[in-house]
């Protein structure tokens, strides 16, 4: 197939290019500076700068692109970057989908549309949460929607915490567990719901090739784990103890406004993955920070 991928340079997208191109793909990556290969094409969201044309005859259309929500304090200014990246670069290739038809659109989303769900289960299902990033959510699910309406297969993958070693939470939290220096987050109760990149990959490739799947998806582990439970996988596989817990006033004066998210709760179950028959290769905590552990 001939794929293209906006944020094909991120944490996600940097393996999903890797793994579909091994799979003999041809992969087209959407770029914010000048195009120096075939494979490349210029595109500026914000300035809804794409050439349509240069994606005719591609089969899957990915949106990967979107600010790290925890990669700077959530100034007035940084959040209002974390929404219009991700509409901005959704709503133009929702578009250029819309023109284009192919199979399927892959829009990138977030286990944040469900907000704090406390203990309590959600799948997808459930209705949106409240929040700022359950509001982004929203809004980004629905800048998809010019492609759907062009009757395109739209896919919403709603992405929980990815386990990896090189990029997003765990990359943070692992130099301290191998110091000795862990511990849960706050009371350690809140509900953590994660996916290890191996899984997050074969699902959005899971997803791409059964027609019959389309709207949000949770690629999610089934087995959701508390903060302590993922403190207590990790002191096993790294064979470290963790004994130092951050309380909860910490964390808030360290990380401002998005303190909210590390400490809040989200019990999010991949139901539709799992009615699909997907099979995880790492369901609960323990292996998938085993895949952290490997070289």
């Amino acid at each position: 197939m001939r794929i293209v991928i906006g944020g094909s340079s991120g944490l996600i997208g940097t393996e999903l290019v890797k793994s579909l191109r091994k799979d003999g793909h041809e992969v087209l990556r959407l770029v914010r500076r000048k195009s120096v290969a075939t494979s490349e094409i210029f595109w500026n969201p914000a300035a809804g700068e794409l050439d349509f044309t240069q994606l005719a005859g591609c089969d899957v259309f990915i949106n990967l692109a979107g600010a790290g929500v925890g990669d700077s304090r959530w100034t007035d200014k940084y959040k209002a970057l974390i929404l219009s990246s991700r509409v901005d670069s959704t709503s133009l290739l929702a578009k250029a989908a819309a023109e284009i038809k192919p199979e399927v659109f892959i829009a990138g989303s977030a286990i944040g549309w469900y907000g704090d769900t406390a203990d309590h289960q959600v799948d997808e299902s459930s209705p949106a949460g409240t929040g700022f990033l359950a509001d982004v959510v929203v809004a980004w699910e629905a800048a998809a929607k010019p492609a759907s309406e062009a009757g395109v297969r739209v896919v919403n993958i709603r992405t929980g915490l990815v386990a990896a070693k090189n990029g997003g939470a765990w990359s943070r939290l692992l130099p301290i567990f191998k110091l000795g220096a862990g511990g849960k987050l706050g009371s350690g109760k809140q509900y953590w719901s994660f996916i290890s990149m191996r899984d997050e990959i074969s699902a959005i490739k899971f997803v791409i090739s059964n027609s019959e799947i389309s709207g949000p998806v949770n690629l999610t582990a089934p087995e959701p784990a508390t903060n302590a439970e993922v403190t207590k996988a990790m002191s096993k596989v790294f064979n470290r103890p963790a004994l130092f817990p951050v309380p909860a006033f910490a964390l808030k004066s360290l990380l401002g406004e998005f303190s909210q998210e590390v400490l809040g709760s989200a019990r999010v179950i991949p139901r539709v993955l799992l009615d699909s028959g997907f099979v995880f290769q790492d369901p609960n905590i323990e292996s998938a920070m085993r895949t952290l552990a490997t070289k």
